[in-house]
């Protein structure tokens, strides 16, 4: 099974590479992203970091947790972040800026893998969520670096496909691999896979010790009172092709009851950006662009938010919030950031990215499904029209969520003997001076 893996990976690869030049050539904001994913990254000054890979936004937003209570825990510890989206890496840069080192990670070939892993030369490996990269797992494993799956979730219809390649996976999973399950459940189908039954435990996830900083939740705020003071305001952030014209037949229909109602518009890709000014140009909306460095005016109906790395502080501004990639199959975004800030969810019904996440909320009486810009508009108006109800609807989200704190510290305790381990194994390697 690994030959036919093997052999998939290269006859792909130069598709792959292909496509990665023309996005840089396409957009100046991607060079050197293609050769970071070949494995030219710039070497690490000395051997011994810990490196943590996120895959995309939602999984950088919930190391920030995890990297702090590193930092508490291992003062000093030299760390590195990968990503492989570009969304994931902005979001990277404006959350830790020169905090840590990020860089993206490598294509799963064996040569990228050998030079990422010969430059960076990791003492442990984080993997938030699930990532399971054979050929990497294989390298990892071969130089002894011990590697954790934190936060780990797996699917019953993922289980399913990973079946057909037991084999790949198994050996994937029996180097030095340990797994933090999110759920019992979770651990029950990695266990199912060929994982270790000793080196599985239920840690929960990390994102729900997702913090959002107190300078955020005032930028938020203080931007609601210079634009929008007096006026209903409602988000729908992450959005996908779709749901943004789903969102301004639903803004329609509120302001009909609420005349002066103003809806924060945050795409999730910036490359729609303009497909959206488009979409609000066509429909003679009154709009404002956060890119212009222009705040809306009182006869705005929309503040098109047209930047990246902010939504949070939208959400702060607002008081009922629709996330996005739920209205159309993509499986939903972070439920947690507004859930956090004690918001009233809403939430298309595509929500198999994070089903837990949704499940909990609902279970307390947080979230609200819809299906359509017409129902998404009746759960406005409804929030609109009680916003007593809506804060306890908020209220009982953030007690929610706090109840299910506490993932990172388990995580941490997973990876503090291993850091300890690796560390007395370079001091006892000769000519080793037994710092780092």
């Amino acid at each position: 099974m690994r030959i036919v893996y093997l052999l998939l990976t290269h006859l792909l690869a130069p598709i792959v590479i292909a496509i990665e030049g023309w996005r840089e050539l396409r957009d100046r904001d991607q060079r050197g992203r293609l050769k970071q994913r070949l494995g030219f990254v710039l070497p690490q000054p000395r051997p011994g970091c810990l490196w943590i890979h996120a895959v995309s936004v939602g999984e950088v937003q919930a190391a920030a947790a995890l990297v702090r209570e590193l930092r508490r825990c291992v003062p000093g510890i030299e760390l590195v972040l990968t990503t492989v989206t570009a969304t994931g890496a902005e979001r990277a840069r404006a959350i830790f800026g020169t905090e840590l080192r990020h860089c993206y990670l490598p294509y799963d070939l064996p040569g990228p893998v050998r030079r990422f892993l010969g430059r960076i030369r990791p003492r442990a490996v984080i993997v938030l969520e699930t990532e399971i990269w054979p050929t990497l797992y294989r390298e990892i494993g071969r130089r002894g670096i011990p590697l954790v799956m934190a936060s780990a979730r797996i699917s019953e219809r993922s289980a399913n496909r990973y079946r057909r390649v037991a084999s790949l996976v198994r050996n994937a999973l029996s180097g030095d691999v340990s797994i933090g399950a999110q759920s019992p459940a979770d651990a029950a189908r990695f266990k199912a896979l060929g994982a270790p039954a000793d080196r599985l435990r239920v840690t929960g996830s990390v994102k729900f010790d997702l913090e959002i900083p107190a300078p955020v939740v005032a930028a938020g705020r203080e931007l609601r009172s210079v634009c929008a003071a007096g006026r209903p305001v409602w988000i729908a952030g992450s959005t996908h092709e779709g749901e943004e014209a789903a969102a301004l037949a639903a803004h329609a229909a509120v302001r009909s009851r609420y005349p002066s109602a103003l809806l924060l518009l945050v795409p999730r890709h910036p490359q729609r950006f303009e497909a959206v000014r488009a979409l609000l140009d066509k429909g003679g909306r009154s709009y404002a662009r956060r890119s212009a460095g222009v705040l809306p005016a009182a006869g705005d109906e929309v503040f098109l938010v047209d930047t990246i790395g902010e939504l949070q502080m939208f959400y702060a501004a607002a008081d009922a919030a629709f996330v996005g990639g739920s209205l159309v199959p993509v499986g939903g975004h972070s439920l947690l950031e507004p859930a956090v800030l004690g918001l009233p969810v809403i939430s298309g019904p595509w929500t198999q990215n994070a089903p837990e996440v949704a499940e909990l909320l609902a279970r307390a009486g947080a979230l609200a499904i819809v299906r359509d810009g017409e129902e998404l508009a009746r759960r406005v108006v409804e929030c609109l029209d009680d916003p007593a109800h809506a804060r306890a609807d908020g209220a009982k989200g953030r007690e929610a969520v706090a109840e299910n704190r506490g993932a990172v510290q388990r995580v941490v305790a997973m990876v503090l003997p291993l850091l300890r381990a690796s560390a007395s194994a370079a001091a006892a390697e000769p000519g080793s001076s037994g710092s780092h």
